[in-house]
């Protein structure tokens, strides 16, 4: 029996990196899990929620897209984005029809899953959690800032984060992590894709008791702004394990060395960059990185 048979990997983010990750993790199929932030309130995704109400359906849609390995007209109508002067301007169609499935299903995953059996994408996607909610932030004034793209441009630097209102985790995320072999974290931006499912009680528990699984932070490559940029790597790892009651991370993989870390964590530097955008991590390079250390 194959490691890809064998063994499950939980992947934890959002947005773009949370899909390449999956996309590189995609030969595990079904024995691969993306658990995916919900508390996106900017561009399309939004619009939609201050309009129809619901969780954040933009990175879901965009590991989604980034799983789909047979193009088809499905494929095309779900990636599709409406350009024009009209109401519909930058909507992502994608978003929309997670929306409308999410009023004819009973709960948001059964959404997802459909779309899933739709594009013949094996790896599981998992909301956070099931019920909307915002992410919110303490700066070090003393002011309460709400909204993930108000998180994003802070002037100020944060103290800690939690959300509004306090929701539950979805079920099957917490199993998936319980039962998980391997567990990363990353990449993607830190405060806004990373951390969010961390603040939830039931995953940060989950993650603090399954000692067994090997738990993974993959280093971005290219810097971050605002807040989160002006955040040292060690702060981060800090955040995210005070998020998971001290439970410590046993791997830091990323491209360059950080000396100034590795007395306390275990370091892994390896070529992780794509050949033409180094911005970019390299879905087979990354594969090849977690499976070695699995």
């Amino acid at each position: 029996m194959s490691l890809f048979d064998s063994k499950r990997v939980v992947a934890v983010g959002g947005g773009h990196g949370l899909g390449r990750l999956l996309a590189a993790l995609s030969e595990f199929g079904c024995n691969a899990t993306g658990i995916v932030a919900t508390t996106d309130n900017g561009g399309s995704t939004g619009i939609i929620r201050d309009n129809f109400g619901g969780i954040a359906w933009g990175d879901t849609r965009n590991c989604i897209n980034q799983l789909i390995t047979e193009p088809s007209i499905s494929s095309m109508m779900f990636e599709y984005r409406f350009k024009g002067r009209g109401d519909l301007h930058g909507h992502n169609l994608g978003n929309l029809m997670l929306t409308a499935l999410d009023n004819l299903s009973v709960r948001p995953l059964e959404a997802i899953n459909l779309i899933r059996g739709m594009l013949k994408v094996d790896v599981n996607i998992i909301p956070m959690s099931e019920h909307p909610s915002d992410l919110t932030a303490l700066t070090t004034k003393g002011a309460w800032i709400t909204g993930e793209t108000s998180v994003d441009v802070a002037e100020e630097d944060l103290l800690r984060l939690d959300l509004d209102p306090s929701v539950p985790a979805t079920k099957e995320a917490v199993e998936a992590i319980e039962h998980a072999d391997c567990i990363v974290l990353g990449p993607g931006s830190f405060l806004t894709s990373i951390m969010p499912p961390l603040l939830l009680p039931e995953l940060s528990r989950a993650l603090e008791q399954n000692r067994q699984a090997k738990l993974i932070f993959v280093e971005n490559l290219s810097p971050e702004y605002g807040p989160a940029g002006r955040m040292t790597l060690e702060q981060k790892i800090t955040w995210c394990e005070r998020a998971m009651h001290g439970r410590k991370l046993d791997i830091i993989l990323g491209q360059d060395p950080h000396p100034e870390i590795e007395d306390k964590w275990n370091f892994v530097t390896t070529p992780l960059a794509s050949s033409n955008r180094d911005w970019r991590h390299d879905r087979d390079k990354l594969k090849q990185a977690i499976i070695s250390l699995m």
